[in-house]
């Protein structure tokens, strides 16, 4: 279970992580402020927040406060909630036809869906010394232990079983606007796929009767129909509404409802998943970025768990709603449907359609739109487009060097990573400021994911001898501070894995001191703590063989996004960032920290 960090320990972290972003006068006010919460009011409601969870074993203790967070905000889910993770092309060129890797990657989907409601996919486990654990054997062994202790078994040789309670909202899916609070709706029983084109809506049954899935080149003739009807662009694209302020949409919905619309959302919700078809080729990674971070509204289901995007030249990404998962279980997915679609692909390029009657099997969904509805549709597309207008996204690869080498240098890539963004910013504004790192609790049942605070009074330390005064230092001063950097983030990480981050407990007892009527404690009126939860660096990093990039746009309106991979030999970094920030600058600076810091490790300065 995910455990309820100690409240002293908790004061301790966010101290530690208020210090570099405050001056002397401020930092003491903070501290004053965090030492009366940890004896008064704080220490009662964290004895609450003990005795709540102790009564829901069933869960943990971040579990409502997380979904509420998600599903109360009343912003859209484009560009502030929904991520992206891109495929890499199939390795044999062929197959990257948009018609074959849409059916193939259909067909995995569907295999991966069926394996895991039959039970049968392999646990989700991290591997601390996967020479003893991730071996046959052991698999073997651990199998036929009951479940209540073959977990034990697994902690016993450093194997740590994830929680994939998550996994059942991939599919039948999607979020509903509701006033207030969304809903998260899944009908397992629905058999049809959700196929947009050109704004329009098409659903066919993947699935028969008896569960059993379709022919793959009955799946490859549907798509084919799909992909070749010549009916015009929706005047009126349904798409454009789930980007929309989630009030503005809810009465927008219950419209569509009155207006007889009811079986056909009823078929939009619960489809097993989204397949959107774009009818244009990639230009480049940036076109990429923008196509699968929000594209054009149009194509588009963003309430639905996922949209797998597949563009005319056979380029594939994953567009995700948030508050039902995270980027682990989708991670996973991706990374299975990747490898089978590639090494055992349902169907080639010489592979023929069925002779079956599509014109009959595929049904395309027609709204019934009102003036009002039609007025929505036009003012959600306004906003979108003056929203996505104002979105850069900036990308670059530096191969300075990657994970091998800075091993060698018993550094950590992650910390690397994470120093060379603090740098960059103080490079460019000459201030450290609060910065955010998601890291999966995954290890715990129901864990969602806990805060890593990057900056801290190691990195700015750090930022300054390198920014401000390399001159001064010797490569061995330097080459110091890196590795105390390494050090401590190595620390942050670790905490944050086991559950023992502050950011998720104190908004567990934000949370709970709002639901029992309480009045907010001066503690979180401090402009400190307002301060901290305004990320203006949020980044997070996912890297596997399946995924080429991922992004998300940034948290707060003057932030920076950024989605990052520290691969064997070089970094991919991928920033988003409204007017109030450059990007592009920001990466450059982020290029020039990573020279620096490479060419310090490398004992040349």
């Amino acid at each position: 279970r995910l455990p309820v960090p100690k409240l002293e320990d908790t004061i301790t972290r966010y101290l530690n992580a208020q210090k570099p972003l405050l001056n002397d006068d401020q930092f003491r006010k903070t501290e004053e402020l965090a030492h009366h919460f940890e004896k008064g009011i704080g220490r009662e409601l964290h004895e609450q927040l003990v005795a709540q969870d102790s009564q829901n074993k069933h869960t943990s203790y971040i579990t409502g406060p997380w979904f509420d967070m998600y599903l109360k905000a009343r912003e859209p889910v484009v560009l502030n909630f929904n991520a992206f993770m891109s495929f890499n092309p199939d390795p044999k060129s062929e197959y990257n036809d948009q018609l074959i890797r849409a059916t193939n990657m259909t067909v995995s989907a569907i295999r991966f869906m069926k394996t895991f409601r039959a039970g049968y996919l392999e646990p989700e486990v991290f591997h601390l010394n996967p020479e003893r654990s991730d071996t046959r054997v052991f698999k073997n062994i651990i199998r036929f232990v009951p479940s209540s202790l073959s977990w034990f078994g697994a902690y016993m040789v450093n194997a740590y079983p994830l929680d994939m309670s998550q996994y059942f909202r991939l599919f039948n899916s999607t979020r509903l606007p509701k006033l207030t609070k969304d809903e998260l709706y899944t009908d397992e029983k629905a058999k049809h796929l959700l196929v947009l084109r050109n704004g329009n809506f098409y659903v066919f049954d993947v699935v028969d009767r008896d569960g059993n899935m379709l022919q793959p080149s009955e799946i490859q003739a549907h798509l084919k129909y799909i992909l070749s009807d010549n009916s015009p662009a929706a005047a009126f694209p349904l798409g454009y509404l789930s980007s929309e302020n989630r009030d503005t949409w809810a009465l927008l919905r219950k419209n569509l409802l009155d207006n007889g619309n009811e079986e056909a959302l009823q078929k939009v919700d619960s489809a097993v998943f989204c397949l959107s078809l774009d009818d244009f080729p990639v230009k480049d990674l940036v076109h990429l970025s923008h196509t699968m971070l929000h594209g054009d509204g149009a194509n588009r289901w963003y309430d639905k768990s996922f949209n797998l995007i597949i563009t005319k030249d056979g380029t594939a990404g994953i567009n995700f709603e948030h508050s039902w998962g995270d980027g682990v279980a989708v991670l996973r997915f991706q990374n299975e449907i990747f490898k089978d679609s590639t090494m055992a692909p349902a169907i080639s390029p010489q592979s023929q359609p069925a002779s079956v009657d599509s014109s009959r099997a595929v049904q395309k969904l027609d709204f019934k739109l009102n003036d009002a509805l039609k007025a929505g549709i036009t003012k959600a597309k306004q906003k979108f487009d003056g929203t996505v207008e104002t979105l850069s996204l900036n990308l670059v690869q530096v191969h300075e060097g990657g994970k091998n080498f800075l091993k060698q240098k018993k550094v950590s890539p992650d910390a690397v990573a994470q120093l060379a963004f603090q740098m960059a910013f103080f490079r460019q504004y000459n201030q450290t400021v609060a910065t955010y790192e998601s890291c999966s609790t995954a290890a715990f049942k129901h864990g969602r994911t806990e805060t890593i605070r990057p900056a801290s009074v190691h990195t700015k330390k750090c930022s300054e001898a390198f920014v401000r005064g390399a001159s001064k230092h010797s490569t061995e001063e330097l080459q110091k501070l890196i590795v105390e950097c390494s050090k401590y983030h190595g620390r942050l990480t670790k905490e944050a894995a086991m559950g023992q981050g502050f950011d998720r407990h104190l908004f567990g007892l934000r949370h709970l001191a709002l639901s029992k009527g309480v009045a907010l404690p001066d503690f979180y009126q401090d402009q400190a703590y307002a301060q901290l939860n305004h990320n203006i660096i949020s980044t997070s990093t996912l890297s596997s063989p399946a995924v080429q990039l991922g992004g998300f746009g940034p948290v707060v309106a003057d932030g920076f996004g950024v989605g990052y991979q520290v691969h064997d030999d070089w970094i991919g970094c991928n920033v988003s960032s409204y007017p109030t920030r450059n990007g592009k600058e920001f990466l450059q600076c982020i290029c020039k920290s990573l020279e620096d810091i490479f060419n310090v490790l490398k004992g040349k300065k």
